[in-house]
């Protein structure tokens, strides 16, 4: 466990607990959580309530801490929960958030349903709604203030770019096995759309398979371990394999994990990841990864801007979206260096 991932635990950890004991000092009496609430106001802070859906990856981490570190820096109060990939621990959560009277809440959606019941809660509560990192959908877009997030479905779209670049002299036909993320996530689902916009154009490309890793390193190295073993190779049926299109670098590095198992040569195939770790931009110039499209991680500081701004009665943007790059094998090792978070 790298000391980062240590910190972040104990962290964590001691927001966990001050989120539950606020929550049951609340739950003692109105009076006290009068009390509470009065103190609150009195230090100016303002209150908000954040969801996040777990700490499946580096992202996801480093995601946390952005948004930590800057309510920190902005002096913004935190009441903080992780909600372990389960939707019903997220709107637990939320109601929760709702009956402690914070002046914002920020959710990270496990998925894109499900949620307007508690969204309604909210808008009649008074209290304004962010969506942090993948859309939802719902059947009144004003329950919630606005997203801040990433631009996924232009993230699959550079991804394929980089493929037609990289292919552009090949005559085909290029299969290609996807790791998708988590189903009914708006990351997969707007990932594989914009992959799929322009590689429909070029017929090719050819998706060959399409797999639910849920954005874990764990669930991708499964995977990957039954189609080499079913398949006798990194094939699918009587097609080999060519490229792979992973939606995170986490599924990528089990991948990775499972073709060493069985001495595949990773070289030997065309690798596209999203994210941007360290760890897997310094894989383009190892070559084991040909393409990370970035998924900029550190919402933190853009998130409590808008919070600031909903706190004093503002609106704000519909849609704010972060910048992000792509690195790939047409870099500069020089260029490549020290990139990624």
């Amino acid at each position: 466990m790298s000391g980062r991932t240590r910190n972040f635990n104990k962290f964590y950890k001691a927001q966990k607990v001050f989120f539950l004991l606020f929550l049951c000092a609340a739950a003692l009496s109105c009076q006290k959580k009068s009390a509470v609430v009065t103190e609150t106001a009195s230090s100016n802070k303002i209150l908000l309530g954040f969801s996040q859906i777990g700490a499946e990856s580096e992202w996801r981490i480093r995601n946390t801490e952005s948004i930590l570190e800057a309510a920190e820096a902005e002096g913004i109060q935190i009441l903080y929960d992780n909600a372990q990939q389960k939707q019903e621990n997220q709107l637990q959560a939320i109601h929760s958030f709702i009956i402690y009277q914070v002046d914002v809440i920020a959710f990270v959606p496990i998925v894109e349903t499900g949620w307007d019941n508690v969204l309604r809660e909210a808008k009649d509560a008074g209290i304004p709604v962010i969506v942090v990192d993948r859309n939802i959908q719902t059947s009144d877009p004003s329950l919630y203030a606005g997203l801040i997030g990433e631009d996924t479905n232009e993230e699959g779209r550079r991804a394929a770019y980089f493929l037609l670049k990289k292919f552009k002299n090949h005559p085909g036909p290029l299969n290609i096995l996807e790791m998708a993320g988590t189903e009914n996530s708006s990351a997969a689902y707007e990932r594989a759309s914009g992959f799929r916009t322009v590689m429909n154009l070029h017929p090719k490309f050819r998706i060959i398979h399409s797999e639910n890793g849920d954005f874990m390193k764990s669930r991708a190295r499964e995977i990957t371990n039954k189609i080499i073993t079913y398949n006798d190779g990194l094939t699918i049926g009587q097609n080999k394999v060519d490229i792979i299109f992973s939606h995170n670098d986490a599924m990528t590095w089990g991948i990775l994990e499972a073709m060493e198992e069985f001495n595949i040569n990773p070289r030997n195939y065309t690798i596209i990841s999203f994210d941007g770790e360290k760890r897997a931009v310094a894989g383009i110039k190892d070559g084991i990864i040909n393409c990370v499209v970035e998924c900029n991680p550190n919402l933190g500081p853009s998130l409590c801007y808008l919070v600031k701004k909903l706190a004093a009665g503002a609106e704000i943007p519909r849609v704010t979206y972060v910048n992000e790059k792509v690195f790939s094998e047409f870099d500069s090792p020089e260029a490549l260096e020290g990139k990624g978070f």
